[in-house]
């Protein structure tokens, strides 16, 4: 690569440490940014070229206010750095930009002929000679596939727990601004998280129930129409100084995350992306996301059970039984997503919530006769729903009226509260199973189909 005079290549930065020199590179991952021990604002870069690529050399910019630091759009993305300072730490070299004689400006990668910069900072200037460079770097990154990255701490959702930290692959399918400066990534690796333990008073149903969500809001059906039918949808929350729409606006980004935690609410997962933490934003062509495009979602959708959660064992799935054999197997995330009002399903889920929660509170009496009247919450790795079983569909569930503490044991089973864990005021801990059951969808009043859409359980046993 020919080079002006004051365009440094990374192979040659790296020997002149503590001096101030000119870089042209390629991002290959970014930090969010953050409070600097002082005043500033620091966010750390991580650049190759193309004589040198390994190790990553980092760049730690700083700014008086974060509108001043770079903003990344896109996988493989240019950053071209004016007098920038060359320094060693522990053997590491990296780059210093100083906010009080460094400039930068932000360049699109190979899939763009634009040599105008996205962003630039103050001081910065644009020159002739530059055009050049960026082009022939940009040939060069034609056939150069940006990985990304090897790394020990690499795990997908179905391996994930809680409170540690670690590496994830995912796609972020939708960013939504829940309140100013603060927003919520969702994102998917078409695996599912592990289920999990409640630790709850059961009368807590009545006044204050499992939300459905980890957010507080309702997505539209809309958005859900374009998330994945399988695999859990993890909702991430960052403790950072961010605007994550200006990294991730386009949606649809896969990226890797390095440092991400995970933790639990009402008995759902959700990520936290920390301070620390970095980004890697991959190429569709990457092997990692092949892998997780063919391997965690395309066989799942094309084998017959691979709507069926992971840890689903049906050697061990005795709880209930179905009527419907014809019916196919469809996600929680399917259902919701279906596109007619009513229709039949059949789905294997876990039963987190009942509403009554007392067993002798299931029937409710009318003139003359007796009727079950229960709104359950049944939860699988994609969604929660609330299901209601009433009428004879509640008589085939429960085999009729059996005495109240037959019928007790039987709630227990299916919300999965061990022996003795009923006690009324106190936090009861239970693991439901997983069931299959029939599911219908219908609708309340005909003027609002869609809005007033409900579901119900039917050709369903909770066998003794």
């Amino acid at each position: 690569m020919s080079h002006r005079a004051d365009i440094v290549p990374l192979r040659e930065a790296i020997d002149l440490v503590d001096h101030k020199v000119n870089l042209l590179g390629v991002i290959v991952e970014f930090g969010f940014p953050r409070k600097s021990m002082g005043t500033d604002y620091v966010c750390v870069l991580k650049i190759v070229d193309d004589s040198h690529q390994k190790p990553e050399i980092s760049v730690n910019i700083f700014a008086k206010n974060l509108d001043e630091l770079p903003r990344v759009l896109g996988h493989g993305d240019l950053v071209h750095l004016s007098r920038v300072v060359m320094k060693v730490c522990d053997g590491e070299v990296f780059a210093v930009f100083n906010k009080m004689f460094s400039s930068f400006a932000l360049f699109q990668g190979k899939a763009s002929n634009n040599l105008n910069p996205y962003q630039v900072s103050s001081r910065f200037c644009h020159e002739y000679q530059d055009d050049m460079l960026i082009s022939h770097l940009r040939a060069w990154l034609l056939n150069f596939q940006l990985d990304a990255g090897s790394s020990e701490y690499l795990r997908s959702l179905k391996d994930i727990e809680a409170g540690k930290f670690f590496d994830l692959i995912c796609k972020v399918l939708y960013v939504y601004e829940a309140s100013k400066d603060e927003w919520i990534l969702f994102v998917w690796d078409g695996t599912d998280t592990p289920p999990l333990s409640l630790e709850t008073k059961l009368e807590d149903e009545v006044e204050k129930p499992l939300p459905l969500n980890f957010e507080s809001f309702t997505l539209p059906r809309e958005t859900l129409c374009t998330f994945p039918r399988v695999g859990t949808i993890l909702r991430v929350v960052p403790r950072a100084y961010e605007k994550l729409e200006l990294h991730f606006k386009d949606s649809n980004h896969w990226v890797k995350f390095r440092n991400i935690s995970c933790q639990v609410c009402s008995g759902l997962w959700y990520g936290i992306l920390m301070p620390n933490s970095k980004v890697r934003l991959l190429s569709n062509e990457d092997d990692f996301v092949i892998k997780c495009r063919s391997r965690n979602y395309d066989d799942r959708v094309s084998a017959k059970v691979g709507r069926l959660p992971l840890s689903f064992n049906p050697h061990y799935c005795c709880v209930t039984v179905t009527d419907n054999e014809n019916l196919p197997y469809m996600t929680l995330m399917e259902i919701l997503t279906y596109s007619e009002v009513t229709a039949k399903f059949k789905s294997v889920v876990r039963v987190v919530a009942a509403c009554p929660w007392r067993a002798e509170r299931f029937f409710r009496s009318r003139v003359g006769m007796r009727s079950h009247k229960i709104r359950f919450t049944l939860e699988d790795p994609t969604a929660r729903i609330h299901a209601y079983l009433f009428a004879e569909d509640g008589m085939e569930f429960f085999e009729g009226f059996p005495p109240i503490d037959v019928l007790t044991n039987k709630r227990n089973r299916l919300l999965g509260i061990i022996e003795g864990g009923t006690c009324k005021g106190e936090n009861v801990l239970r693991n439901p199973p997983w069931v299959e059951c029939c599911i219908k969808s219908y609708y309340k009043h005909k003027n609002d189909c869609w809005g007033s859409r409900r579901f119900r359980i039917f050709g369903t046993r909770l066998v003794s």
